[in-house]
């Protein structure tokens, strides 16, 4: 029996020695490699914190002392010593452990985590209550240096500081996000660690000062202060955290179990704003993460031992869009790209070897990066920029007023839209239909195959009327409808006709409509299959006129009912008097859970065999 098997809850971490805990670390690393290799996940942010996990919890008394994980996505070390290791296995499949923080799950999982910059902001408001009501115990965030340059963060920070709330921050600095980390922040980290020399000479400042008789003169402690500002000028040009009101631990180096429970011991007693800034390595203790931490951030199945990806690669929306920006540029020097820290999952990964100088990687602030496209396209560029569907969520504001306020011809590129699989409720992109197309002057595309995707793309480049979003899903089309007509601004496309009815579809439930008529078909009921490409605007003289004729409409969306699609249909109709039943298909009002794509379409009703047996008894 390995020490792992022993481990039912972080009390169990308290009675075991330093040197069985860096045991239990290598058991760990190893279990979280054979679980990612055949469920997937994000295999390298949690090997690269499995020391800090063990540290925190040998110090800490989980859950009275509460643990805050930012993003969450390095949380299987947490999930394995806090009484999940038994079901570790289900990680990421129907009914088994969420891949991020879940409060339903375990009384150690303080917060429900998925996005980055809000744990801090957590953290603080649980401080501060427990303060209200005279509760004494510690809170702590965990952050990443990918996350800590969000907005939120800052904010976060910023407050902590004018509080001087006892919250203690964990800045996991690994020189990553998803991709390796940029901006000035990064920089500044850089320098911090380079700088040891100026927290060796504190610490000796402050040992000293500690030697002194209480009666020391005032004198004597301008003299100290003096002292400890010139050793921070002299070596670190700013020290931005203590600036804001923190006390600063670090660089710890997060692989030394030793220095991290000493520091942790040390700072368990302190009171007011900390921050421990931890080192540690992105992948630590496999070998093909170690190398390619961007690509085993977020994966698939692989071989545990070799590292290679398992299943037969396959053509995508997000690699068909990085060819198609590719060309773009190749013939239009006013093509930008634009990614929050997402290259290699956008499909930009071509285009930053292709085009280093017209890549703009902001880090995460999805804010940020809508704005900064607003202002290229102010200069006459043409900004796009690569989003997941449930990121850009972070910056519905910045859409709405920075750019369609002022109708910029910036181009949204919508990538992971609609249901993601594995990831969960967190990372589903279900809501940008509702959310983009209620804003005035926005155009919105969803495109049924990669190949009308990049037709989509260069619609786009070419529109100048204002700004235009296309959104695609995870992954490939699973089937190919051939040639299509070119894209015209608010013009659908009848991919099958039909006399018994009309069923009008948007982007990647055009495919399993497809093929719900196909089945129906040979029982003798002809329906006519819409591609309506154009979500804003609707092709009205096509749906009034099927209205008209049919009296009975289907849609079909990979997004909420509530303000998607099927309800600008029905909306069309009344505003035009038009008396037709609209049944509508789409996500049904709740989170949905995590599991593998193809069996969250099935259970939503959006499976070819679903729409089938619904259209049926529709369209008789």
């Amino acid at each position: 029996m390995g020490l792992l098997d022993q481990v039912r809850g972080p009390q169990d971490l308290k009675r075991m020695s330093l040197a069985e805990l860096r045991r239990l670390a290598a058991e760990i690393r190893e279990r979280i490699v054979q679980t990612t290799s055949k469920t997937g996940g994000h295999t390298a942010p949690n090997l690269g914190t499995v020391e800090l996990t063990l540290a925190l919890h040998y110090v800490f008394e989980s859950p009275r002392d509460r643990l805050f994980w930012d993003v969450g996505h390095q949380c299987y070390a947490h999930k394995l010593v806090t009484g999940r290791q038994e079901r570790f296995d289900t990680l990421r499949q129907p009914g088994g452990i969420a891949g991020f923080p879940k409060r339903s799950e375990s009384e150690h999982d303080q917060f429900d985590a998925g996005h980055s910059g809000n744990s801090i902001s957590a953290a603080l408001g649980v401080a501060t209550g427990d303060r209200l009501r005279g509760t004494e115990r510690r809170t702590i965030a965990v952050v990443g240096d990918g996350s800590i340059v969000a907005g939120m963060a800052f904010e976060a920070l910023n407050h902590t500081g004018e509080l001087r709330q006892d919250l203690t921050v964990v800045l996991n600095d690994n020189e990553m996000s998803i991709g390796p980390s940029t901006g000035g922040m990064a920089s500044y980290l850089n320098r911090i660690i380079t700088g040891r020399m100026y927290n060796r000479m504190r610490a000796d400042v402050w040992n000293l000062l500690g030697l002194m008789p209480s009666e020391m003169t005032e004198k004597a402690r301008l003299a100290a202060k003096k002292l400890e500002e010139g050793l921070k000028n002299l070596v670190v040009p700013s020290i931005l955290f203590e600036e804001l009101g923190f006390r600063y631990f670090g660089p710890v180096d997060g692989h030394d179990l030793g220095e991290l429970v000493q520091t942790f011991r040390r700072v368990r007693t302190q009171h007011g704003p900390v921050l421990v800034h931890v080192n540690t390595v992105k992948g630590r203790g496999f070998k093909p993460a170690m190398d390619n931490p961007e690509l085993f951030h977020g994966i698939g199945p692989f071989d545990c031992v070799t590292g290679e990806c398992s299943g037969k690669s396959k053509r995508t929306y997000s690699s068909a869009f990085g060819e198609a920006l590719c060309e773009m540029a190749a013939r239009d020097d006013r093509v930008v790209a634009i990614t929050a820290g997402m290259s290699l999952g956008t499909g930009l990964a071509g285009f930053r070897e292709k085009f280093p100088n017209r890549l703009y990687d902001v880090g995460i602030c999805e804010q940020h990066a809508v704005t900064f496209a607003a202002g290229l396209a102010l200069a006459g560029m043409r900004p796009v920029l690569a989003v997941y569907s449930t990121f850009l969520q972070r910056s519905v504001d910045q859409v709405i007023e920075d750019v369609c306020l002022q109708n910029l011809p910036v181009i949204l590129a919508i990538d992971r839209a609609g249901l993601v699989g594995e990831d969960g409720p967190t990372h589903h992109g279900v809501f940008d239909l509702t959310y983009l197309a209620m804003i005035p002057g926005m155009t919105v595309l969803a495109p049924r195959d990669e190949d009308e995707l990049k037709a989509m793309l260069e619609f786009c480049r070419t529109f100048e009327q204002g700004p235009v979003a296309v959104r695609y899903p995870r992954g490939g089309s699973d089937r190919q409808l051939g040639p299509g007509a070119p894209v015209e601004f608010g013009r659908a496309e009848t991919v099958r006709p039909g006399k018994d009815g009309t069923v009008l579809a948007v982007g990647s439930m055009v495919a399993p409509a497809f093929e719900a008529a196909e089945a129906l078909a040979r029982e003798g009921l002809e329906l006519a299959v819409v591609n309506a490409r154009f979500v804003k605007p609707l092709d009205e003289e096509l749906v009034l006129a099927a209205a008209r004729r049919h009296g009975r409409l289907a849609t079909v969306e990979e997004n909420v009912l509530a303000g998607g699609f099927g309800s600008r249909v029905a909306e069309l109709l009344d505003r035009h008097g038009v008396e037709a039943r609209v049944r509508r298909f789409g996500i049904s009002d709740r989170f949905v859970e995590q599991g593998s794509r193809a069996a969250l379409l099935e259970n939503e009703g959006l499976s070819p065999g679903r729409l089938a047996n619904e259209f049926r008894v529709l369209f008789r």
